[in-house]
């Protein structure tokens, strides 16, 4: 009588299986953001003759962007990335060309840009990812026509539209809001850096090439995006501790 008295004895509930966020799969984002131009450029007579001191020029404005990717998280906190984007934009600002006492100014715009490159994160949270970015970029630069500000000069200049090559470093975060699964908010700093090339400049009623600008452009840009991720795996598991 007495064993039966005793209380049984019950091992303790196994740990419970929480789920976490899971960053493996790939998404579309799009958004906007605001950016900074600034350029250092030297002016040469069509004989390669400097004609102006090294100066520094810029602009400012705003973008639209549209992109993709895929993730996949391992280790199990850390997420590497692949991923590409477009912004169209309206980055803008006077250029001044220089050429010694008499300046020229115009507006040149940055009117699109891509990129393409990879991601490395850390999950700082469940849902929170901070990661770095780089790789390569284009960006696209509109004409432009300088008019004399005032001296004897040749009126008006021209330089055509063109295209730039060159590579960008970044930081940012994304966050999984939890009103739609998979619906995420993503905000990133990025520096791009095009590497110096040297526009034709020309001037109406005369024939060919009046003069060099050589210039080096760098842009900095603040974007933020709405992202919707298609998650491969679902939700990965996680030992829940007491």
């Amino acid at each position: 009588m007495a064993a039966d008295l005793r209380p049984a004895y019950k091992a303790p509930p196994a740990p419970s299986v929480l789920p976490v966020a899971a960053w493996s799969g790939c998404y579309v984002g799009a958004g906007g953001g605001y950016g900074m131009l600034n350029q250092d450029h030297t002016e040469y007579f069509s004989s390669g003759v400097p004609a102006s001191y090294s100066s520094t020029t810029g602009g400012r404005g705003w973008f639209g962007t549209v992109g993709a990717g895929c993730d996949y998280q391992f280790a199990p906190s850390w997420v590497v990335g692949v991923f590409g984007d477009y912004d169209f934009a309206s980055i803008s600002g006077d250029q001044t060309l220089s050429f010694s006492t008499t300046p020229y100014t115009g507006e040149e715009k940055l009117k699109w840009a891509w990129a393409a490159g990879g991601r490395l994160g850390y999950v700082v949270v469940p849902q929170l990812l901070a990661y770095v970015s780089g790789g390569y970029t284009q960006a696209h630069f509109d004409g432009y026509t300088a008019i004399q500000i005032d001296g004897a000069g040749l009126g008006r200049l021209n330089v055509d539209s063109n295209t730039r090559s060159g590579w960008f470093i970044g930081s940012g975060y994304e966050y999984q809001l939890g009103w739609i699964p998979g619906l995420t908010w993503k905000t990133e700093y990025r520096f791009s850096d095009f590497k110096s090339e040297t526009d034709p400049i020309y001037s109406p009623g005369f024939v060919g090439v009046v003069a060099y600008t050589d210039s080096h452009k760098y842009v900095q840009t603040i974007r933020s995006e709405l992202v919707y991720r298609f998650n491969f795996g679902g939700a990965a598991p996680v030992m829940a501790k007491y």
